[in-house]
Protein backbone atom coordinates (compact mmCIF):
# COMPACT_ATOMS: atom_id res chain seq x y z
CA UNK A 1 0.00 0.00 0.00
CA UNK A 2 1.65 3.41 -1.04
CA UNK A 3 1.48 6.44 1.04
CA UNK A 4 -0.53 8.15 -1.49
CA UNK A 5 -3.42 5.56 -1.37
CA UNK A 6 -2.85 5.31 2.65
CA UNK A 7 -3.54 8.89 2.67
CA UNK A 8 -6.53 8.99 0.60
CA UNK A 9 -8.19 5.98 2.75
CA UNK A 10 -7.37 7.94 6.13
CA UNK A 11 -9.48 11.14 4.74
CA UNK A 12 -11.83 8.96 3.90
CA UNK A 13 -12.27 7.70 7.05
CA UNK A 14 -12.67 10.67 8.62
CA UNK A 15 -15.21 12.24 6.68
CA UNK A 16 -17.31 8.76 7.74
CA UNK A 17 -16.61 9.09 11.23
CA UNK A 18 -17.50 12.70 10.88
CA UNK A 19 -20.77 11.86 9.04
CA UNK A 20 -21.25 9.25 11.50
CA UNK A 21 -21.07 11.92 14.70
CA UNK A 22 -23.59 14.23 12.77
CA UNK A 23 -25.62 11.75 12.01
CA UNK A 24 -26.30 11.07 16.24
CA UNK A 25 -28.13 14.53 15.81
CA UNK A 26 -31.52 13.74 14.11
CA UNK A 27 -33.03 16.91 15.76
CA UNK A 28 -31.06 20.29 13.69
CA UNK A 29 -31.49 23.29 15.27
CA UNK A 30 -33.88 25.35 13.22
CA UNK A 31 -33.16 28.70 12.20
CA UNK A 32 -35.06 31.10 14.15
CA UNK A 33 -38.21 32.53 12.40
CA UNK A 34 -38.21 36.05 11.00
CA UNK A 35 -40.65 38.71 11.32
CA UNK A 36 -41.51 40.47 8.44
CA UNK A 37 -40.61 44.39 8.14
CA UNK A 38 -43.46 45.30 6.31
CA UNK A 39 -47.03 45.47 5.76
CA UNK A 40 -50.31 47.46 6.54
CA UNK A 41 -50.16 50.10 9.37
CA UNK A 42 -52.96 47.04 11.15
CA UNK A 43 -50.72 44.52 10.41
CA UNK A 44 -47.50 45.85 12.41
CA UNK A 45 -49.61 47.24 15.11
CA UNK A 46 -50.82 43.46 15.45
CA UNK A 47 -46.66 42.21 14.97
CA UNK A 48 -45.93 44.51 17.70
CA UNK A 49 -48.81 43.37 20.41
CA UNK A 50 -46.99 39.84 19.93
CA UNK A 51 -43.30 41.22 19.67
CA UNK A 52 -43.91 43.08 23.21
CA UNK A 53 -46.19 40.56 24.64
CA UNK A 54 -42.92 37.97 23.55
CA UNK A 55 -40.73 40.31 25.64
CA UNK A 56 -42.71 41.92 28.28
CA UNK A 57 -45.91 39.73 29.13
CA UNK A 58 -46.13 38.21 32.66
CA UNK A 59 -46.28 35.48 31.50
CA UNK A 60 -44.18 35.41 28.47
CA UNK A 61 -42.62 31.80 29.09
CA UNK A 62 -45.63 30.09 27.81
CA UNK A 63 -46.14 32.17 24.45
CA UNK A 64 -44.64 30.54 20.96
CA UNK A 65 -43.14 31.86 17.68
CA UNK A 66 -44.03 34.34 15.89
CA UNK A 67 -45.06 31.89 12.94
CA UNK A 68 -47.27 29.99 15.48
CA UNK A 69 -48.90 32.89 17.19
CA UNK A 70 -49.31 34.22 13.39
CA UNK A 71 -50.53 37.73 15.05
CA UNK A 72 -51.53 38.74 11.64
CA UNK A 73 -54.46 36.34 11.36
CA UNK A 74 -56.81 38.34 13.78
CA UNK A 75 -58.32 40.35 11.19
CA UNK A 76 -62.09 39.43 11.28
CA UNK A 77 -63.19 42.47 13.23
CA UNK A 78 -64.86 45.53 12.53
CA UNK A 79 -62.30 48.03 13.37
CA UNK A 80 -58.80 48.53 13.95
CA UNK A 81 -59.13 48.14 17.58
CA UNK A 82 -61.16 44.85 17.70
CA UNK A 83 -58.52 43.18 16.36
CA UNK A 84 -56.24 44.65 18.38
CA UNK A 85 -58.24 43.65 21.45
CA UNK A 86 -58.68 39.80 19.38
CA UNK A 87 -55.09 39.24 19.02
CA UNK A 88 -54.45 40.16 22.81
CA UNK A 89 -57.21 38.50 23.92
CA UNK A 90 -55.51 35.15 22.66
CA UNK A 91 -51.99 35.95 23.94
CA UNK A 92 -53.65 36.02 27.02
CA UNK A 93 -55.66 32.66 26.68
CA UNK A 94 -51.15 31.42 27.11
CA UNK A 95 -51.25 32.64 30.91
CA UNK A 96 -54.34 29.87 31.41
CA UNK A 97 -55.66 30.10 34.03
CA UNK A 98 -54.39 33.31 35.15
CA UNK A 99 -56.38 35.93 33.07
CA UNK A 100 -58.23 33.93 30.76
CA UNK A 101 -60.87 30.88 31.42
CA UNK A 102 -62.96 29.22 28.66
CA UNK A 103 -65.18 31.21 27.21
CA UNK A 104 -63.78 34.91 28.79
CA UNK A 105 -64.33 37.02 25.62
CA UNK A 106 -61.58 39.87 27.59
CA UNK A 107 -58.29 38.97 29.51
CA UNK A 108 -58.96 39.63 32.93
CA UNK A 109 -56.54 42.23 33.78
CA UNK A 110 -54.32 43.16 30.00
CA UNK A 111 -56.77 45.71 27.80
CA UNK A 112 -56.33 48.12 25.18
CA UNK A 113 -57.46 51.98 25.66
CA UNK A 114 -57.87 54.20 22.71
CA UNK A 115 -56.77 57.53 23.51
CA UNK A 116 -59.97 59.11 21.88
CA UNK A 117 -61.62 58.06 24.14
CA UNK A 118 -59.79 59.94 27.59
CA UNK A 119 -61.74 62.60 29.78
CA UNK A 120 -62.62 64.89 29.18
CA UNK A 121 -62.24 65.07 25.57
CA UNK A 122 -64.66 62.59 24.67
CA UNK A 123 -68.29 63.80 23.84
CA UNK A 124 -69.85 60.81 25.93
CA UNK A 125 -67.25 58.31 27.27
CA UNK A 126 -68.02 54.63 26.73
CA UNK A 127 -65.09 53.78 29.15
CA UNK A 128 -65.35 55.53 32.47
CA UNK A 129 -67.10 58.17 34.21
CA UNK A 130 -64.27 59.47 36.20
CA UNK A 131 -60.67 58.74 34.73
CA UNK A 132 -57.13 58.41 37.37
CA UNK A 133 -57.06 62.04 36.94
CA UNK A 134 -60.16 62.73 38.27
CA UNK A 135 -62.08 63.96 35.00
CA UNK A 136 -65.54 63.08 34.81
CA UNK A 137 -67.80 63.08 31.44
CA UNK A 138 -71.25 61.66 31.91
CA UNK A 139 -74.26 61.61 34.09
CA UNK A 140 -71.68 60.98 37.24
CA UNK A 141 -74.44 58.27 38.92
CA UNK A 142 -73.23 55.04 39.29
CA UNK A 143 -76.43 52.22 38.88
CA UNK A 144 -76.74 48.72 40.14
CA UNK A 145 -79.33 45.82 39.41
CA UNK A 146 -80.66 44.03 42.77
CA UNK A 147 -83.49 41.72 43.49
CA UNK A 148 -84.15 38.94 41.43
CA UNK A 149 -84.26 39.10 37.27
CA UNK A 150 -88.60 39.25 37.36
CA UNK A 151 -88.69 41.22 40.20
CA UNK A 152 -85.29 43.95 40.69
CA UNK A 153 -84.91 47.36 41.98
CA UNK A 154 -82.67 50.10 39.80
CA UNK A 155 -80.51 51.90 42.92
CA UNK A 156 -78.30 54.56 42.45
CA UNK A 157 -75.42 52.98 44.10
CA UNK A 158 -72.90 56.19 43.92
CA UNK A 159 -72.63 59.43 43.17
CA UNK A 160 -69.53 61.45 41.92
CA UNK A 161 -68.96 64.55 43.19
CA UNK A 162 -69.38 67.65 41.40
CA UNK A 163 -71.29 65.71 38.56
CA UNK A 164 -74.74 66.53 37.16
CA UNK A 165 -76.53 63.93 39.49
CA UNK A 166 -74.54 65.65 42.05
CA UNK A 167 -75.91 68.87 42.00
CA UNK A 168 -79.62 67.89 41.15
CA UNK A 169 -79.31 66.06 44.20
CA UNK A 170 -79.00 62.09 43.79
CA UNK A 171 -77.56 60.06 46.86
CA UNK A 172 -76.46 56.78 47.16
CA UNK A 173 -79.98 54.12 47.75
CA UNK A 174 -82.23 56.78 45.48
CA UNK A 175 -84.29 54.23 43.67
CA UNK A 176 -84.96 54.48 39.87
CA UNK A 177 -88.61 53.58 38.47
CA UNK A 178 -88.62 54.84 35.23
CA UNK A 179 -86.21 55.89 32.49
CA UNK A 180 -87.06 58.35 29.56
CA UNK A 181 -90.78 57.44 30.44
CA UNK A 182 -90.36 53.34 30.48
CA UNK A 183 -90.46 51.28 33.84
CA UNK A 184 -87.80 48.54 34.43
CA UNK A 185 -87.64 46.40 37.30
CA UNK A 186 -89.82 43.39 36.11
CA UNK A 187 -87.80 41.41 33.25
CA UNK A 188 -83.85 42.07 33.35
CA UNK A 189 -83.43 39.58 30.42
CA UNK A 190 -86.05 41.67 28.17
CA UNK A 191 -84.69 45.05 29.82
CA UNK A 192 -81.10 45.04 29.90
CA UNK A 193 -80.30 46.00 26.64
CA UNK A 194 -83.02 49.06 26.17
CA UNK A 195 -81.56 50.00 30.04
CA UNK A 196 -78.43 50.83 28.54
CA UNK A 197 -79.38 52.29 25.46
CA UNK A 198 -81.84 54.78 27.42
CA UNK A 199 -78.89 55.37 29.80
CA UNK A 200 -76.44 56.01 27.07
CA UNK A 201 -77.94 59.35 25.36
CA UNK A 202 -76.43 62.89 26.61
CA UNK A 203 -79.74 63.86 28.32
CA UNK A 204 -81.93 61.03 30.40
CA UNK A 205 -84.85 61.55 32.58
CA UNK A 206 -85.01 59.78 36.08
CA UNK A 207 -88.18 59.17 37.78
CA UNK A 208 -88.45 56.90 41.19
CA UNK A 209 -87.73 57.76 44.66
CA UNK A 210 -85.28 59.24 47.02
CA UNK A 211 -83.98 56.42 49.94
CA UNK A 212 -86.71 57.45 52.37
CA UNK A 213 -88.90 55.32 50.13
CA UNK A 214 -91.62 58.46 50.58
CA UNK A 215 -90.26 61.35 48.59
CA UNK A 216 -91.06 61.56 44.64
CA UNK A 217 -88.44 62.43 42.21
CA UNK A 218 -88.66 62.95 38.20
CA UNK A 219 -85.42 64.97 37.07
CA UNK A 220 -83.58 65.58 33.65
CA UNK A 221 -79.93 64.66 34.07
CA UNK A 222 -77.59 65.99 30.98
CA UNK A 223 -74.52 64.43 30.63
CA UNK A 224 -71.47 66.77 30.90
CA UNK A 225 -67.64 67.52 32.14
CA UNK A 226 -66.88 67.46 35.53
CA UNK A 227 -63.84 67.43 38.50
CA UNK A 228 -64.30 64.74 40.68
CA UNK A 229 -63.07 64.03 44.48
CA UNK A 230 -62.14 60.24 44.49
CA UNK A 231 -63.46 60.20 48.33
CA UNK A 232 -67.61 59.48 48.40
CA UNK A 233 -67.72 59.92 51.95
CA UNK A 234 -65.88 60.08 55.34
CA UNK A 235 -67.38 60.01 58.87
CA UNK A 236 -66.35 58.77 62.47
CA UNK A 237 -69.04 56.74 63.75
CA UNK A 238 -68.90 56.24 67.95
CA UNK A 239 -69.95 52.30 68.78
CA UNK A 240 -69.24 51.46 72.62
CA UNK A 241 -66.03 52.84 73.60
CA UNK A 242 -64.73 52.55 69.84
CA UNK A 243 -64.52 55.76 67.56
CA UNK A 244 -64.34 54.44 64.16
CA UNK A 245 -63.66 56.68 61.27
CA UNK A 246 -64.82 55.63 58.06
CA UNK A 247 -63.89 56.00 54.40
CA UNK A 248 -65.64 55.35 51.43
CA UNK A 249 -62.68 55.37 48.22
CA UNK A 250 -63.60 55.61 45.25
CA UNK A 251 -60.30 55.25 42.94
CA UNK A 252 -56.52 55.37 43.20
CA UNK A 253 -56.71 58.57 40.61
CA UNK A 254 -53.20 60.19 40.24
CA UNK A 255 -51.47 61.96 43.24
CA UNK A 256 -52.74 65.53 42.72
CA UNK A 257 -56.50 64.34 42.57
CA UNK A 258 -56.18 61.94 45.89
CA UNK A 259 -53.24 63.05 47.99
CA UNK A 260 -54.14 66.07 49.80
CA UNK A 261 -57.79 64.62 50.10
CA UNK A 262 -56.85 61.37 51.61
CA UNK A 263 -54.24 63.04 54.26
CA UNK A 264 -56.71 65.76 55.44
CA UNK A 265 -58.96 62.92 56.42
CA UNK A 266 -56.86 61.07 57.62
CA UNK A 267 -55.79 64.46 59.44
CA UNK A 268 -59.49 64.45 60.85
CA UNK A 269 -59.50 61.53 62.24
CA UNK A 270 -56.30 61.94 64.10
CA UNK A 271 -58.01 64.91 65.43
CA UNK A 272 -61.59 63.06 66.35
CA UNK A 273 -59.16 60.19 68.18
CA UNK A 274 -60.18 57.81 65.98
CA UNK A 275 -59.58 54.48 67.58
CA UNK A 276 -60.28 52.08 64.57
CA UNK A 277 -60.74 52.33 61.13
CA UNK A 278 -63.12 50.69 58.35
CA UNK A 279 -61.97 51.79 54.68
CA UNK A 280 -64.93 51.16 52.03
CA UNK A 281 -63.28 49.62 48.74
CA UNK A 282 -66.60 47.84 47.44
CA UNK A 283 -67.01 49.71 44.23
CA UNK A 284 -62.92 50.99 43.68
CA UNK A 285 -61.26 48.82 41.07
CA UNK A 286 -57.26 50.06 41.84
CA UNK A 287 -55.38 53.06 39.70
CA UNK A 288 -52.03 54.07 40.75
CA UNK A 289 -49.23 52.13 43.02
CA UNK A 290 -47.78 55.67 44.03
CA UNK A 291 -51.33 56.62 45.75
CA UNK A 292 -51.80 53.33 46.99
CA UNK A 293 -48.18 53.50 48.86
CA UNK A 294 -49.16 56.87 50.25
CA UNK A 295 -52.37 55.17 51.39
CA UNK A 296 -50.84 52.44 53.23
CA UNK A 297 -48.41 54.73 54.91
CA UNK A 298 -51.54 56.90 55.78
CA UNK A 299 -53.06 53.88 57.43
CA UNK A 300 -50.17 51.90 58.90
CA UNK A 301 -49.32 52.21 62.80
CA UNK A 302 -46.73 54.74 64.21
CA UNK A 303 -43.21 52.58 64.00
CA UNK A 304 -43.84 50.21 61.22
CA UNK A 305 -41.21 49.66 59.31
CA UNK A 306 -39.24 47.25 56.38
CA UNK A 307 -40.67 45.77 53.57
CA UNK A 308 -44.04 47.04 52.48
CA UNK A 309 -44.56 45.34 48.90
CA UNK A 310 -42.43 43.92 45.86
CA UNK A 311 -42.83 43.88 42.13
CA UNK A 312 -41.76 41.15 40.19
CA UNK A 313 -41.12 41.24 36.58
CA UNK A 314 -40.80 38.30 34.20
CA UNK A 315 -37.19 36.89 33.74
CA UNK A 316 -36.45 38.62 30.62
CA UNK A 317 -37.16 41.75 32.18
CA UNK A 318 -35.68 41.00 35.89
CA UNK A 319 -32.49 40.66 33.37
CA UNK A 320 -32.81 43.94 31.24
CA UNK A 321 -33.09 41.80 27.71
CA UNK A 322 -36.85 43.66 26.80
CA UNK A 323 -35.07 45.28 23.87
CA UNK A 324 -38.22 46.21 22.04
CA UNK A 325 -38.47 48.48 25.14
CA UNK A 326 -36.11 51.00 23.16
CA UNK A 327 -38.94 51.92 21.06
CA UNK A 328 -41.21 53.54 24.06
CA UNK A 329 -39.65 56.60 24.81
CA UNK A 330 -39.47 57.30 28.89
CA UNK A 331 -41.49 60.60 29.69
CA UNK A 332 -41.61 63.11 32.80
CA UNK A 333 -44.58 63.99 34.51
CA UNK A 334 -45.46 66.97 32.17
CA UNK A 335 -45.45 64.18 29.08
CA UNK A 336 -41.92 65.34 27.76
CA UNK A 337 -39.19 63.36 26.71
CA UNK A 338 -36.27 62.78 29.06
CA UNK A 339 -32.75 62.59 27.78
CA UNK A 340 -30.24 60.35 30.31
CA UNK A 341 -26.30 61.95 31.20
CA UNK A 342 -24.83 61.38 27.46
CA UNK A 343 -27.65 62.82 26.44
CA UNK A 344 -29.45 60.33 24.50
CA UNK A 345 -33.17 59.67 25.10
CA UNK A 346 -34.49 57.73 27.82
CA UNK A 347 -36.67 54.56 27.27
CA UNK A 348 -37.96 52.02 29.44
CA UNK A 349 -35.55 49.86 28.36
CA UNK A 350 -32.86 52.06 30.86
CA UNK A 351 -35.43 51.09 33.66
CA UNK A 352 -34.63 48.59 36.64
CA UNK A 353 -36.93 45.65 36.50
CA UNK A 354 -35.52 44.00 39.03
CA UNK A 355 -37.07 42.88 42.23
CA UNK A 356 -34.56 44.60 44.52
CA UNK A 357 -35.21 48.10 42.16
CA UNK A 358 -38.83 47.67 42.77
CA UNK A 359 -39.63 46.63 46.50
CA UNK A 360 -41.28 49.56 48.34
CA UNK A 361 -40.52 50.48 51.98
CA UNK A 362 -42.55 51.66 54.91
CA UNK A 363 -42.38 55.71 55.62
CA UNK A 364 -44.69 56.55 57.70
CA UNK A 365 -47.53 59.30 57.02
CA UNK A 366 -50.02 61.53 58.66
CA UNK A 367 -50.56 61.66 62.66
CA UNK A 368 -52.67 58.92 62.80
CA UNK A 369 -50.71 56.31 64.19
CA UNK A 370 -52.18 54.41 67.37
CA UNK A 371 -54.87 52.39 64.90
CA UNK A 372 -54.18 48.54 65.08
CA UNK A 373 -57.76 47.33 64.02
CA UNK A 374 -58.94 47.98 60.86
CA UNK A 375 -61.86 46.23 58.28
CA UNK A 376 -62.00 46.61 54.61
CA UNK A 377 -65.08 46.39 53.02
CA UNK A 378 -64.82 44.43 49.78
CA UNK A 379 -67.11 43.07 46.79
CA UNK A 380 -66.37 41.80 43.34
CA UNK A 381 -65.33 45.35 41.94
CA UNK A 382 -62.87 45.48 44.66
CA UNK A 383 -59.41 44.82 42.81
CA UNK A 384 -55.65 45.94 41.76
CA UNK A 385 -54.37 48.49 44.06
CA UNK A 386 -57.56 47.50 46.45
CA UNK A 387 -56.03 44.47 46.90
CA UNK A 388 -52.41 45.81 47.25
CA UNK A 389 -53.14 48.41 49.84
CA UNK A 390 -54.79 45.14 52.19
CA UNK A 391 -52.25 42.56 51.15
CA UNK A 392 -49.45 44.93 52.05
CA UNK A 393 -51.26 45.94 55.77
CA UNK A 394 -51.83 42.85 56.27
CA UNK A 395 -48.62 41.04 58.18
CA UNK A 396 -48.63 44.77 60.40
CA UNK A 397 -52.21 44.83 61.50
CA UNK A 398 -55.20 42.87 62.72
CA UNK A 399 -57.04 43.34 58.89
CA UNK A 400 -60.77 41.99 58.02
CA UNK A 401 -62.67 41.96 55.37
CA UNK A 402 -66.33 42.08 54.87
CA UNK A 403 -68.38 41.59 51.98
CA UNK A 404 -68.22 39.44 49.21
CA UNK A 405 -64.73 38.00 46.84
CA UNK A 406 -62.86 40.71 45.67
CA UNK A 407 -61.96 40.75 41.69
CA UNK A 408 -58.23 38.89 42.20
CA UNK A 409 -55.51 40.96 40.41
CA UNK A 410 -52.41 41.22 42.15
CA UNK A 411 -51.12 41.93 38.51
CA UNK A 412 -49.68 45.27 38.18
CA UNK A 413 -48.61 47.43 34.91
CA UNK A 414 -47.69 50.73 32.72
CA UNK A 415 -48.93 51.42 29.13
CA UNK A 416 -47.37 50.67 25.97
CA UNK A 417 -48.19 53.56 23.40
CA UNK A 418 -48.72 51.85 19.72
CA UNK A 419 -49.50 54.59 16.75
CA UNK A 420 -49.34 57.30 19.24
CA UNK A 421 -53.51 55.94 19.51
CA UNK A 422 -53.54 53.32 21.48
CA UNK A 423 -52.56 52.56 25.11
CA UNK A 424 -51.70 48.88 25.52
CA UNK A 425 -51.79 47.60 29.21
CA UNK A 426 -50.37 43.91 29.39
CA UNK A 427 -50.14 42.16 32.13
CA UNK A 428 -46.18 42.69 33.70
CA UNK A 429 -45.73 42.03 37.26
CA UNK A 430 -47.09 40.55 40.52
CA UNK A 431 -46.96 42.30 43.84
CA UNK A 432 -46.17 40.66 46.77
CA UNK A 433 -46.38 41.86 50.89
CA UNK A 434 -43.10 41.69 53.42
CA UNK A 435 -43.83 38.08 54.10
CA UNK A 436 -43.67 36.96 49.99
CA UNK A 437 -47.21 36.42 50.29
CA UNK A 438 -49.49 37.38 46.50
CA UNK A 439 -51.04 35.06 44.31
CA UNK A 440 -54.94 36.27 45.20
CA UNK A 441 -55.64 35.34 41.20
CA UNK A 442 -59.21 33.67 42.57
CA UNK A 443 -60.25 37.19 44.74
CA UNK A 444 -59.93 38.01 48.49
CA UNK A 445 -62.29 35.82 50.64
CA UNK A 446 -63.85 38.06 53.06
CA UNK A 447 -63.76 37.21 56.76
CA UNK A 448 -67.55 38.18 57.06
CA UNK A 449 -69.22 37.02 53.70
CA UNK A 450 -72.74 38.94 53.46
CA UNK A 451 -75.10 40.26 50.90
CA UNK A 452 -74.50 44.17 49.74
CA UNK A 453 -78.97 44.49 50.08
CA UNK A 454 -80.14 41.20 52.25
CA UNK A 455 -83.73 40.09 50.83
CA UNK A 456 -86.33 42.79 52.30
CA UNK A 457 -83.87 45.19 52.96
CA UNK A 458 -83.34 48.75 51.53
CA UNK A 459 -79.39 50.40 50.19
CA UNK A 460 -78.58 52.97 52.37
CA UNK A 461 -76.01 56.06 51.62
CA UNK A 462 -71.95 55.33 52.17
CA UNK A 463 -71.20 55.32 55.81
CA UNK A 464 -74.95 54.90 57.44
CA UNK A 465 -74.62 52.40 60.22
CA UNK A 466 -77.72 50.51 58.34
CA UNK A 467 -76.09 49.91 55.61
CA UNK A 468 -75.52 45.78 56.09
CA UNK A 469 -71.62 45.88 55.02
CA UNK A 470 -70.99 48.94 57.73
CA UNK A 471 -72.96 47.49 59.88
CA UNK A 472 -70.82 44.38 60.15
CA UNK A 473 -67.80 45.58 59.99
CA UNK A 474 -68.68 48.08 63.07
CA UNK A 475 -69.47 44.24 64.92
CA UNK A 476 -66.31 43.03 64.00
CA UNK A 477 -64.83 46.02 65.31
CA UNK A 478 -66.69 46.62 68.34
CA UNK A 479 -69.18 43.54 68.71
CA UNK A 480 -72.39 43.74 70.88
CA UNK A 481 -71.76 47.84 70.52
CA UNK A 482 -74.68 50.12 70.43
CA UNK A 483 -74.03 53.25 67.35
CA UNK A 484 -74.66 56.87 69.95
CA UNK A 485 -74.01 59.23 66.43
CA UNK A 486 -75.92 57.69 64.07
CA UNK A 487 -79.56 58.30 62.23
CA UNK A 488 -80.75 55.26 64.43
CA UNK A 489 -79.27 52.36 66.17
CA UNK A 490 -77.87 49.53 64.12
CA UNK A 491 -79.94 47.17 65.81
CA UNK A 492 -82.99 48.94 64.78
CA UNK A 493 -83.72 48.88 60.85
CA UNK A 494 -87.17 49.75 59.44
CA UNK A 495 -87.63 49.15 56.13
CA UNK A 496 -89.85 50.84 52.97
CA UNK A 497 -91.20 48.14 51.26
CA UNK A 498 -91.68 50.72 47.89
CA UNK A 499 -87.62 50.24 48.20
CA UNK A 500 -87.07 46.66 49.25
CA UNK A 501 -85.45 44.03 47.30
CA UNK A 502 -87.17 40.62 47.02
CA UNK A 503 -83.71 38.59 46.78
CA UNK A 504 -80.66 38.64 47.71
CA UNK A 505 -79.51 38.10 44.58
CA UNK A 506 -77.16 40.94 42.52
CA UNK A 507 -78.46 40.96 39.13
CA UNK A 508 -75.90 43.52 38.05
CA UNK A 509 -73.80 45.72 40.37
CA UNK A 510 -71.56 47.76 37.55
CA UNK A 511 -74.02 47.22 34.25
CA UNK A 512 -73.09 50.99 33.40
CA UNK A 513 -70.11 51.14 35.37
CA UNK A 514 -67.05 51.15 32.99
CA UNK A 515 -64.43 52.59 35.19
CA UNK A 516 -60.43 51.58 35.56
CA UNK A 517 -59.42 48.40 37.08
CA UNK A 518 -56.19 47.85 37.19
CA UNK A 519 -52.69 48.95 39.11
CA UNK A 520 -50.33 51.33 36.60
CA UNK A 521 -46.76 51.94 38.30
CA UNK A 522 -45.70 55.48 37.35
CA UNK A 523 -42.94 55.43 40.36
CA UNK A 524 -40.25 53.67 37.38
CA UNK A 525 -36.68 53.47 38.29
CA UNK A 526 -33.36 54.20 35.95
CA UNK A 527 -30.87 51.34 36.34
CA UNK A 528 -27.66 52.32 38.18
Amino acid sequence: MNKRYFLMLSMASMLLATACKKSNNPTPTPDPPTTPTTGTRQQLTLDSIFLYAKDIYYWNDKLPTYDVFNPRQYTSGSTDLANYNMALLNVAKYSTPYEWTTGATSPKFSYIFDKANKNPTAVINPVSSVDLEGNGNDLGIRFGLYGSESNYVVYVTAVYQNSPAEKLGFVRGDVVKKINGVSYGSNYGSEINSLNSALGGSSVVLEGLKGDGTTPFNLTVTKGVFGSNPIYKTKVIDAGAKRIGYLAYARFSNATNSNTVLENAFTSFATAGVTDLIIDLRYNGGGYVSTAENLINLIAPTGTAGVMFSEYYNATMQAGNAKILSNQPLLDANGKIRYGTNGAMLTYANVNYTVAGNTTNFAKKGTLGNVRNIVFIISSNTASASELVINSLKPHMTVKLVGKTSYGKPIGFFPVTLENKYDVYFSLFETKNSLGQGGYYSGMTPDVDVSEVPTGTVMYDFGDARDNYVKNAIQVLAPGAVVTNSERSVMSVKVSGNNAVSSSNVINTDFTDREFKGMIENRLKLKN
